[in-house]
């Protein structure tokens, strides 16, 4: 069946090169997530505060090297694109940036992020969400990038503000968390 409108993005734009490492401003850098960073995965995935936002842990380096897996092949897919946010001179694990939900019709991505316990409160994750916003935005060819978080996670507001998405409105009930349905915050950024 013919489209009416062309799509933002074809096929293969992604795929059709190595996922981009992007330097980070303040010494960080992203770069595509390693096997040998599932230590790192298990360790944050202890944390109270990432299991309170999250809806699944890693217990174990094996099933922490799945989701790995699964993240690098979300770029040779086109519907994800995951980085690892490291210390450019050391290259330990400080959180986590993906585009995920990713339709390259209308250009179009959700993004996610989280911040390792033993980085957070020097700007790691709004640094890090804003280069990712703007490669996708300039470079990548998206044109909207939206990012949800629950109304009563502060520090993620903080975070999407910081970064330059605006606060769009609320999703009433929009994601079940283990204590129960949250409101969502739904903030967006358009090129």
């Amino acid at each position: 069946m013919p489209s009416l409108v062309a799509p933002l993005m074809s096929a293969g734009c992604l795929a059709g090169a190595p996922q981009p490492s992007l330097p980070v401003e303040g010494g960080l850098l992203l770069r595509p997530w390693r096997l040998a960073d599932a230590a790192a995965v298990v360790r944050v995935f202890q944390d109270p505060d990432i299991q309170r936002w999250h809806l699944k842990r890693a217990d174990t380096e094996a099933e922490a090297r799945e989701w790995i897996t699964r993240w690098q092949q979300g770029w040779q897919d086109e519907v994800a694109a995951h980085w690892t946010v490291v210390d450019a001179d050391s290259d330990a694990v400080l959180g986590r940036v993906s585009l995920q939900s990713i339709i390259l019709m209308g250009g179009q991505a959700e993004i996610s992020y989280w911040t390792a316990p033993w980085a957070r409160g020097a700007g790691v994750c709004s640094r890090a969400v804003t280069a990712v916003a703007g490669w996708a935005l300039s470079e990548a060819g998206f044109h909207r990038l939206e990012l949800g978080h629950s109304v009563v996670n502060p520090a993620s507001c903080r975070v999407a503000v910081k970064a330059g998405f605006t606060q769009e409105g609320i999703r009433h009930n929009a994601l079940l968390h283990t204590d129960g349905w949250h409101d969502m915050h739904l903030h967006a950024c358009v090129r």
